[in-house]
């Protein structure tokens, strides 16, 4: 049998019969190119530490570790994001009202967010919210790949980076505004699908692409965080040279509308 008929008959049995794995993930092949794309969460809980050993092996064995940007690297991104106006005079009042209520809750003084671009403020925010709910930074699964990949010495590729993150977070209209008044309104939302994301480390993935998943942006916020960046993942992705790679991004780019192993997969 020819390497072309048995990489092409592979292609048919990995559709008709995709893999299973005990976290959030789906393989793609592109050609030469084959790809475990891995639905990381951020932040994670102490229980998500170690990374299956299933995911390790297979670490072990790809030619690189992808991901959005390495965090292992750099320090703060909110250095120089400059004071601007208070918030009295950027925010609506009653967005206003929904932060000091959030903020009494919290136990977190207004004045620390007064001269922040909102874009931060929400992104604090969201950062407060999780380690509430337990997750921290050191147990996210990006970082405990970006960890393993080191200690292996694998190449890390980086998507974005940092620096391109915090460039698209400060092109955001009127600061960012939007951000931080989705973040106050879909605030139990978020909280409800951030465990569900710990639950598909914890317990059970999803099995399908296409899932519900409940409104935490407006349709242009989701369409410039989560949609645009697929589509500038996907040309980056069909660019690598033959190999196999492991992608961890966002769990939330795995699944929904317009997600990338869908636009990966289009013709």
């Amino acid at each position: 049998m020819t390497g072309s008929v048995w990489r092409s008959l592979q292609a048919l049995m990995g559709r008709l019969f995709p893999a299973s794995y005990r976290w959030p993930a789906m393989d793609v092949r592109l050609g030469e190119c084959k790809l475990h794309l891995v639905g990381s969460i951020h932040m994670g809980t102490r229980d998500m530490q170690p990374l299956p050993g299933r995911l390790l092996r297979q670490l072990q064995k790809a030619d690189a570790l992808i991901v959005e940007a390495d965090i292992t690297q750099g320090g703060s991104p909110f250095e120089n994001s400059g004071n601007r106006a208070s918030l009295a005079s950027r925010m609506p009042p009653d967005a206003l009202l929904k932060l000091k209520t959030l903020c009494n809750e919290l136990s977190l003084s207004i004045s620390l967010f007064d001269t922040l671009p909102a874009w931060q403020i929400a992104l604090m925010l969201q950062a407060q919210q999780a380690q509430r709910l337990g997750l921290r930074p050191d147990y996210g699964i990006d970082y405990q790949l970006l960890q393993a990949a080191k200690n292996w010495q694998k190449p890390v590729i980086e998507l974005e980076g940092a620096e391109t993150q915090i460039a698209l977070l400060k092109a955001l209209p009127d600061d960012g505004m939007a951000l931080l008044q989705d973040t106050l309104m879909h605030w139990h939302t978020n909280a409800r699908l951030l465990q569900m994301m710990v639950s598909w480390w914890l317990d059970t993935p999803p099995r399908q692409s296409q899932i519900a998943l409940p409104t935490t942006f407006s349709q242009t916020l989701n369409d410039t965080l989560i949609g645009d960046r697929n589509a500038q993942w996907r040309d980056a992705l069909l660019a690598l040279p033959a190999g196999n790679y492991i992608v961890a991004v966002g769990a939330l780019h795995l699944y929904g509308e317009g997600n990338l192993p869908g636009l990966l997969k289009a013709p």
